[in-house]
């Protein structure tokens, strides 16, 4: 066998290595973007795209611990959405509820944990130092309460309410228990149009059937009622 052939046969073989040896690597990669897409798949609710509870209670920590007092927890609940499903079908109330998570995403921003908690229920942890609150609440607010439009081309008048709460205000920097305190501003000011910001009143209200009761003495931002 003259040395061409020789030398043509060992790059042949080492080819061949190369190639077999990069099939369970590329098969490995397929498999891991698999995987990871399901893994997103698991921390994002399907219909909305926001953040399950489990992985939005690991990102809003993650802002409380990094920007403490400067840190504000929203809640947030679709008002009357019981009635937009009855009245025009559980498509126009997905519709609703798909465009309140694309408005609280687009005020909140791309650093924030927005979470979708189940139903109508939404909540979101972002920075927003206290020069900035009252404006910022009552900008959600004007976005909450513009009327959605249905695939079929009508509007829905649509509102939300809201309540939010603050380690400074509340005086912890605990997870659960400032959407507490934001939970019972929210019921303060239900159906009121306007975002309530949580006293330290708020954070000791007792709970009424599994929701806290308001307490007065709170500060309103947003639409009249």
């Amino acid at each position: 066998m003259s040395s061409f052939l020789r030398v043509q046969g060992r790059i042949g073989q080492r080819t061949l290595l190369l190639t077999t040896a990069a099939v369970p690597l590329t098969g490995w990669a397929v498999h891991a973007a698999a995987l990871h897409k399901q893994l997103a798949a698991t921390r994002r609710d399907p219909l909305t795209g926001l953040l399950r509870r489990d992985a939005y209670t690991a990102r809003a920590r993650r802002l409380l611990a990094r920007h403490g007092d400067d840190t504000t927890v929203v809640m947030v609940d679709a008002d009357r959405f019981k009635e937009i499903n009855d009245r025009l079908g559980h498509a126009a109330g997905d519709t609703v509820l798909a465009s309140v998570a694309a408005r609280l995403t687009a005020w909140a921003g791309p650093r924030a944990a927005v979470g979708r908690l189940g139903g109508d229920e939404f909540t979101v942890v972002l920075e927003m130092p206290a020069a900035r609150r009252e404006q910022r609440l009552a900008q959600l607010v004007r976005m909450l309460h513009t009327p959605v439009t249905l695939d079929d081309g009508r509007t829905v008048d649509v509102a939300a309410s809201v309540g939010a709460a603050t380690p400074d205000v509340i005086g912890v920097r605990d997870l659960t228990s400032l959407q507490r305190a934001a939970d019972a501003a929210l019921y303060d000011g239900k159906h009121s149009g306007r975002a309530v910001l949580a006293s330290a009143a708020h954070a000791a209200a007792p709970s009424v059937n599994g929701r806290r009761a308001g307490r007065p003495g709170t500060a309103m931002w947003g639409r009249a009622a």
